[in-house]
């Protein structure tokens, strides 16, 4: 990940955002973008651990999660903590559109 510039990943937000009038406008949209683009399930390590990323979620909080299995397991990871494979899943940039946004 990180192949896209500053000005790309704030043209992703800019685009999952247009018709949005508050943060969690905001977040809804840019989470509807990741259901709808990152290519599930895929396989990542989280401390140390393989687990399955078999989708995601919005959280109560407001958070973007990613749902993650391993057996008969399931932890909800928050996208902003989750490590992407090498090579990531087709549509991982709006992972790092989703973790642009909140660096900001």
């Amino acid at each position: 990940m990180g192949t896209l510039s500053r000005r790309e990943l704030a043209a992703l937000v800019d685009e999952a955002t247009v018709d949005t009038y508050d943060e969690h406008e905001e977040v809804s949209a840019l989470f509807a973008a990741v259901e709808e683009n990152l290519a599930v399930p895929f396989g990542t390590s989280v401390l140390g651990v393989e687990v399955t990323v078999r989708g995601v979620d919005l959280s109560r909080d407001g958070r973007i999660v990613a749902l993650c299995t391993r057996g008969g397991f399931r932890q909800a990871i928050g996208l902003l903590d989750l490590p992407l494979p090498d090579p990531a899943p087709d549509g991982a940039e709006w992972v790092e559109a989703y973790r642009y946004y909140w660096a900001q």
